[in-house]
């Protein structure tokens, strides 16, 4: 039997979803907690494997078992021991031919940038701080570039083990609300450090300090060192995922 359920989670403990030799992980103790409620070893399948530090706020995950529980005995067994930083939002029993990472057709982030003068207090861990202003109409135009199917292999990072480099992006978005600036970005998938690499062109286009073509530029050039440098993993924040509609997986 095939179960999906949807999680959220705070990344700042994790060294990123997936398991490592050292250290703890999303997957892990994801993992610890649904073979303690099952009594037996699950494994964890996920849409999209996040960096250290990378949070999520409605990742999709599935796993296979034998055990028989009620959809309210696994999300009120496995949120009871599992790690304090992460939440099963719902679970379900899916057909056996549904995967949480092949049978996506979009996935979504968000990055959040904290811009003023001031480093951030409250949710430090999961902002990124800029002290210069940020003109972000320039940055939202830039990305506008983003739109379409295109080799993105300029922006993906030297550890990158995706074999196709080409994705489709059908939102790029910024938006400030205040002192915060939003990078909204949804596409057919993402390579290594993708979105970070975007943020590191738009935030100095953003700075004035590039054009805003320069984004275009970068892309069309398929070279990392065109690009700028990394930006940070704290703003960034894993949105969501779709799915065919047979599947029925929520939507928050």
């Amino acid at each position: 039997m095939r179960i999906a359920c949807g999680i959220e989670y705070d990344g700042e403990p994790f060294l990123g979803f997936q398991t490592q030799k050292q250290g703890i992980t999303v997957q892990s103790c994801l993992e610890q907690a649904i073979s303690q409620v099952a009594d037996q070893p699950v494994q964890v399948v996920c849409c999209g494997r996040t960096d250290t530090g990378v949070s999520a706020r409605h990742q999709i995950v599935h796993f296979d078992t034998s055990a028989e529980r009620s959809e309210r005995q696994w999300k009120l067994g496995v949120n009871s021991s599992g790690h304090r930083a992460i939440a099963v939002l719902w679970i379900k029993k899916v057909p056996d031919d549904f995967h949480a990472r092949f049978s996506t057709t979009s996935r979504s982030y968000q990055y959040t940038i904290i811009n003023r003068d001031v480093r951030p207090a409250i949710n430090r861990h999961h902002l990124t701080w800029e002290l210069t202003p940020l003109n972000e109409q320039a940055m939202h135009e830039a990305a506008q570039s983003l739109l379409g199917t295109h080799d993105f292999s300029a922006l993906r990072s030297s550890q990158c083990q995706s074999k196709e480099p080409v994705k489709t992006i059908t939102r790029a978005e910024v938006i400030r609300r205040g002192e915060l600036i939003h990078f909204y970005i949804t596409a057919s998938g993402f390579l290594h450090h993708m979105i970070r690499n975007i943020m590191g062109v738009l935030i100095p286009i953003g700075k004035g300090e590039q054009p805003i073509n320069w984004l275009k530029q970068v892309v069309d050039s398929g070279d990392r060192r065109q690009a700028g440098i990394t930006a940070p993993p704290n703003g960034l924040v894993f949105v969501g995922a779709t799915y065919p509609q047979q599947y029925e997986i929520p939507q928050l």
